[in-house]
């Protein structure tokens, strides 16, 4: 018995006919969309890994900042 993976599903419920053709295999008609796609998540990946490293950076200074703060405030106090 071969195992039915989520993403079959999701395809069967789709569109059962692009379901059959891809268990037929045949090639999907519309292989550019499919790349733009593939494209678009590749990119949109990428941006959203940079958007998590500059809010670290940014949390990063924020803390030196306010570390930097209470030194020079411990010091005025002295």
């Amino acid at each position: 018995m071969r195992t039915i993976r989520a993403s079959e599903i999701g395809s069967f419920l789709y569109c059962q006919r692009s379901w059959w053709y891809q268990q037929q295999g045949l090639p999907s008609e519309n292989q550019a969309e499919l790349a733009a796609g593939a494209a678009f998540h590749q990119q949109h990946g990428q941006a959203v890994v940079k958007a998590g490293l500059l809010r670290s950076l940014a949390v990063f200074l924020l803390l030196g900042g306010l570390v930097l703060l209470a030194i020079h405030l411990t010091l005025q106090l002295l």
